[in-house]
């Protein structure tokens, strides 16, 4: 069921989002060869209960024997998404997701970016590029009238396009007062069908991008999802607000 919020309680998820968006500048500040994944999200947490707010990935599952363990998810080069913080030293060369939500006075914030650690190849270079223009394509798409795969094809179009890849085995999400709503909006579609947008819903926008095949596989440790063929990968997230107009971007 996709809920509609009131006014009152999308200024209460722009609060959330207003800490996520710290959040991300400040640990993208931080992105630097030699650094590790586990330094960075002790920073992000630090900061995130420093501002009366809770980690909203931190204890996440659905198994109980196996929660996320940490504030962020940190995704390296092939690693698509939710790469697990740890003593590993970023390297020159090397491109890192960072994904974080944050619950604050009961709604959730949710939104991510990719950091190039120095300097990067061309290629990556190209990959972060045209992912982050693709999110800007699919929040385009986000009115009031138009449907969830209005966003997805605008994404994958982009993509496409330039002949990169949008991973099809994870989607964009509703949030709010839960981490992840309906509906799923995935990063490719028909434009013209799915759900029909209306204003009062907020979604998280978050194509996640690959130089090479879309196919993903999990790891061993039940979260961390890498690319088939090891080429890397990029994700970029924001969480906006339908309105009657154009989309408003909570986690500027």
């Amino acid at each position: 069921m996709i809920y509609l919020k009131t006014a009152q309680e999308i200024d209460a998820i722009r609060q959330s989002c207003r800490i996520v968006a710290e959040v991300l500048a400040l640990v993208g500040s931080q992105v630097r060869p030699g650094v590790s994944t586990i330094e960075l999200d002790r920073i992000a947490e630090e900061y995130i209960r420093s501002r009366g707010a809770t980690p909203a990935f931190k204890g996440y599952g659905h198994s109980d024997d196996n929660l996320f363990p940490a504030t962020l998810c940190t995704s390296i080069d092939a690693v698509v998404v939710h790469g697990i913080p740890g003593e590993r030293t970023l390297k020159e060369g090397e491109i890192i997701g960072i994904d974080v939500g944050v619950k604050y006075k009961g709604f959730f914030g949710d939104a991510a970016r990719s950091f190039r650690v120095g300097k990067v190849s061309p290629e990556k270079e190209r990959l972060l590029n045209v992912t982050e223009e693709s999110l800007a394509k699919g929040v385009e798409q986000a009115v009031a009238g138009n449907t969830v795969h209005d966003i997805s094809a605008a994404v994958q179009k982009h993509v496409e396009a330039q002949r990169f890849s949008v991973v099809r085995d994870l989607t964009g999400h509703g949030v709010g007062k839960e981490l992840h709503e309906e509906p799923a909006v995935p990063n490719f579609g028909k434009a013209g069908t799915g759900e029909r947008l209306q204003a009062g819903m907020t979604l998280a926008i978050e194509p996640m991008v690959n130089a090479g095949t879309w196919k993903v596989r999990i790891a061993s440790d039940g979260w961390t999802v890498l690319t088939e063929d090891g080429k890397p990968s990029a994700h970029f997230e924001h969480t906006v607000a339908i309105t009657s107009g154009a989309a408003e971007i909570l986690t500027q």
